[in-house]
């Protein structure tokens, strides 16, 4: 049977995409590898699914660092505002939570999923699970269907590609889609991991003294090398037995991957400031003055609060300075250089886990080969790319469903309209 629209890959994007296909074609097909549709979903925001976010589309942009801008020809037709009107009108009440992170009521990501499966099936779009695709047909520039593992070919007048990257191989995101676009005439950059956490050689980390360390609220700084910020992000971070990781690392891996790049393979600083809120000066002196105060007590006990206890007695320990000891014996010079090592302290970090382990994809269809308004390829007609396998990425947050979801919709619809253009 000939499809009017074949599209490849079940997650958010795919999802999205068959709907909107369905809503203007009768014979849509969705095709996935893996047995189990809406698998990224299923365990997306901690198994709760952050849909989309809430903040302003300008302030969304700003959160897709990779290529974010590409998105404002796609927002203008379909944004964020919409996905919360298209799920609630699914049935799916959303509430939002902290930073605009828009949630299913039920905390639970399967009830999206359910939703989504349950209008493919109301528009009759046909379902083939535990299907391998091996490569796109195309001739002279032109879709003409997939070609899948088993050697049948399915012919089809527009075929949408929504197989995701390389990152959370688990649900069936393994960088099988980057082949076959090449060979339809697209360019690949460069892949890397993004929203990864980062690794470490600093005896510390590899003595485990800090690991499971959580602290709330670090502006966190990736440095050039010349010694300046290159981005800052404050949020909590956490130390392991690898490096570290947490939402304020997540967010700095990207310019952490790019900086090593541009050092040539050389480790990159961080800094971490656990008192953002206290300027370095006011630190200073409100250490200075409560060890005066308490001139009595130990260190320890007089300090204690202002930062985790661990940490505190870690910093102090570079300071040289005994947790014990009484407070009103301790040089001034070591107080200022406590107060610098929790406004300032550096350490190397020399890589990132695998682009597998990564939350998100970078790199990937290179945007300036996409229409922005219906996301067709330029180099194929007939093929349309959506989702994670575009040079599109962003921060965790809603910020990447949110460009899956959009992308996914104008992909869908707009090959479902290509034969009455």
């Amino acid at each position: 049977m000939n499809y009017d629209v074949i599209v490849v890959g079940g997650g958010p994007s795919g999802l999205m995409a068959a709907i909107a296909a369905g809503e203007n074609k009768e014979r849509v097909l969705l095709v996935d590898k893996g047995s189990k549709l809406g698998k990224k979903l299923a365990i997306s925001g901690g198994g709760r699914c952050n849909v989309t976010n809430r903040l302003p589309v300008e302030e969304i942009i700003k959160h897709i660092p990779g290529n974010g801008r590409f998105l404002y020809s796609a927002f203008s037709v379909f944004n964020n505002e919409d996905i919360i009107a298209f799920f609630e009108g699914l049935g799916v009440a959303l509430k939002e939570e902290d930073h605009g992170r828009m949630f299913p009521v039920s905390n639970k990501a399967q009830s999206v999923v359910d939703a989504l499966l349950r209008r493919l099936g109301e528009l009759n779009v046909e379902i083939r699970t535990n299907v391998e695709v091996a490569d796109l047909l195309v001739h002279k520039e032109a879709i003409e269907g997939i070609q899948l593992k088993n050697g049948d070919q399915i012919q089809a007048k527009a075929v949408v590609l929504a197989v995701g990257g390389k990152s959370v191989p688990q649900t069936g995101s393994t960088g099988d889609g980057y082949p076959w676009v090449e060979k339809a005439g697209h360019t690949v950059t460069e892949l890397f991991p993004t929203e990864v956490p980062l690794l470490s050689d600093e005896p510390f980390i590899q003595n485990r003294e800090l690991q499971g360390l959580a602290l709330r609220g670090a502006a966190v700084s990736v440095l050039n090398k010349k010694g300046k910020p290159i981005v800052t992000h404050e949020m909590d971070m956490l130390f392991t037995h690898f490096g570290l990781s947490g939402p304020a690392i997540l967010r700095c891996s990207q310019y952490v991957v790019k900086e090593i790049k541009k050092q040539k393979g050389q480790p990159v600083t961080l800094r971490i400031d656990s008192v953002p809120s206290i300027k370095a000066e006011e630190l200073f002196q409100q250490l200075f003055k409560e060890a005066k105060e308490d001139a009595k007590k130990a260190i320890k006990n007089v300090w204690k609060g202002l930062i985790p206890e661990r940490y505190l007695h870690f910093l102090m320990a570079q300071a040289a300075i005994d947790p014990d000891q009484q407070a009103g014996t301790i040089a001034g010079d070591k107080i200022r250089l406590v107060s610098q090592l929790m406004k300032s302290f550096e350490l190397l970090v020399n890589g990132t886990q695998s682009i597998e382990k990564a939350f998100v994809t970078g790199g990937g269809v290179s945007v300036k080969e996409i229409e922005p308004k219906t996301m067709a390829s330029k180099k194929c007609r007939g093929l349309f790319i959506c989702g994670e396998l575009l040079d599109i990425h962003g921060y965790t947050g809603g910020y990447n469903i949110t460009s899956a979801l959009v992308t996914g919709r104008l992909a869908g619809f707009n090959a479902g309209i290509l034969q009455e253009t």
